[in-house]
């Protein structure tokens, strides 16, 4: 006979569980980031695109009255594999293991955001420091060298900065993958909006009117509209690094928790041992899925590199059928191709901001496919554009089709769908897949950017072999790494 006295306990041994799990339910959703906190932490990204954006208007004309030669394009193209190689990946496994009271990632933010305000500022006034070390207006090597040396801390402090911030996303939304995309969908979204911000303050010609003291014997017309620019990029970058590093309330990192993290490391992992042994040494705790994630976004970066190293080239040259060092037809193709650049920017914005919906009803690998695939047509769409431009007759005659320019401008904002998911996508599947192996989400965003540089690298050769600076600095502003 049931014993009516256990009856009701069983009924409610087997109430606990559900109980317990709404309350931990409840539990995980009050203790979900705000997503407004994470778009403020993002926020930096947008300082830091504005920047590149500013570079890809301004720095052509600057470039031209420096003179940098030929022979110094392959110095200034070193230091995007080198900072992505071995920067990133370093300041991640720091950022891992530092135990500032600031917290891990912020003080890396901070003095990434302050080396790029020292680079901005060594090359806006390139020409005014080799001014006073003796050059001349025929001859600038101290104006170059200067110019050299800013342009690689740039590139150094923006892995410096871009590094920590998207593994602070990562730390602010570990273990629920549906935030982590979100994260990365508004650092995607941040970078689109300093792109159209950067793009359109460069798109004005009269900042040194404004900024009168920065015209002078070294610096002209377009060398003081760059450098007045510089000075609005100085103010952006520091109210969104202020906004970045004030919205994230960090637990700093104590000596057991150091000591924990170097652990996780991997069995090899010691403060003693190599910094590249170690980094190479997590690989063997990669799973398969890890793998195939470092191996699309190489083979997909393989497809980005050139667009994003010549597409303005592309625009003045082979649309245009101008030449940069003879008449106005080059220049006219790469403004063209900069309002192409805007377009693809505002695509990159909205589908940043479409982002979540899309992989919470189609999945993130999914739509990082359809999205490759995508970029892979919009390239062909490019040879073929290429190939009707150079066979119509009109290449240094006349100005190019209203139908090609169209074409090609449409191409350049199609473009902006597939690499918004590039810029968010791949991050978020790093991140999910590798918090389980408690190998930091710093070393994680050090690794996946190992993948985006090294397919990069081959391609140097090329650009050395075939274009002159002149024309390779217009693609610098969209490298991720």
């Amino acid at each position: 006979m049931p014993n009516p006295e256990a009856q009701p306990h069983q009924h409610r041994s087997r109430t606990r569980p559900s109980t317990s799990a709404a309350v931990s339910a409840r539990t995980a959703v009050r203790d979900r980031v705000p997503l407004r906190q994470l778009l403020r932490v993002a926020s930096v990204a947008s300082g830091i695109q504005f920047g590149w954006a500013l570079q890809l208007s301004l720095l052509t004309p600057y470039v031209q009255q420096l003179g940098i030669p030929h022979q110094w394009a392959s110095i200034i193209w070193l230091c995007g594999p080198v900072s992505g190689l071995f920067v990133q990946p370093l300041v991640g496994l720091m950022s891992d293991r530092c135990t500032s009271r600031f917290g891990r990632r912020k003080p890396f933010i901070l003095v990434g955001a302050a080396s790029i305000v020292v680079a901005v500022i060594i090359i806006g006034y390139a020409a005014d420091i080799g001014w006073w070390f003796g050059d001349t207006e025929s001859n600038r090597p101290w104006a170059i060298t200067f110019f050299v040396i800013g342009f690689w801390i740039l590139d150094v402090a923006n892995n410096v900065t871009q590094g920590p911030c998207r593994a602070l996303l990562a730390d602010l939304t570990s273990k629920d993958a549906r935030r982590t995309r979100v994260a990365n969908a508004y650092f995607s979204l941040c970078m689109a909006i300093g792109n159209i911000l950067g793009y359109a303050t460069g798109s004005y010609s009269g900042w040194y009117k404004i900024f009168t003291f920065t015209l002078n014997p070294a610096c002209t017309i377009s060398c003081a509209n760059l450098k007045s620019a510089f000075f609005l990029d100085i103010a952006f970058i520091a109210v969104t690094t202020y906004i970045s590093i004030t919205a994230a309330h960090e637990v700093p990192l104590n000596s057991s928790g150091a000591a924990h993290a170097e652990e996780g490391a991997g069995e090899s992992g010691s403060a003693e041992e190599a910094f590249m042994w170690e980094l190479f040494g997590t690989f063997r705790y990669f799973s398969t899925p890890i793998w195939i994630i470092l191996s699309v976004t190489a083979l997909t970066w393989i497809g980005w590199f050139p667009f994003i190293l010549f597409d303005t080239d592309w625009m003045g040259r082979e649309i245009y059928g101008g030449d940069p060092n003879v008449g106005l037809t080059y220049d006219a193709g790469v403004r063209m191709g900069a309002l192409g650049l805007l377009l693809n920017s505002v695509v990159l914005g909205i589908t940043s901001l479409l982002m979540e919906r899309l992989c919470r009803k189609r999945g993130a690998g999914f739509i990082w496919g359809i999205s490759n695939i995508l970029m892979a047509f919009c390239f062909l769409a490019i040879l073929v554009v290429t190939y009707v431009a150079n066979n119509i007759g009109y290449v240094g005659k006349d100005p190019p089709p209203t139908g090609i320019v169209i074409a090609a401008l449409v191409i350049f904002t199609i473009l902006g769908f597939p690499l918004a998911i590039t810029y968010s996508v791949p991050y978020a599947l790093i991140s999910t897949h590798i918090e389980p192996l408690g190998l930091g989400q710093g070393l994680s965003m050090g690794v996946l950017n190992l993948a985006i540089v090294i397919p990069q690298s081959p391609g140097l050769g090329a650009v050395n072999g075939e274009h002159t600076i002149n024309e390779g600095m217009n693609g610098s502003a969209g490298s991720e790494a």
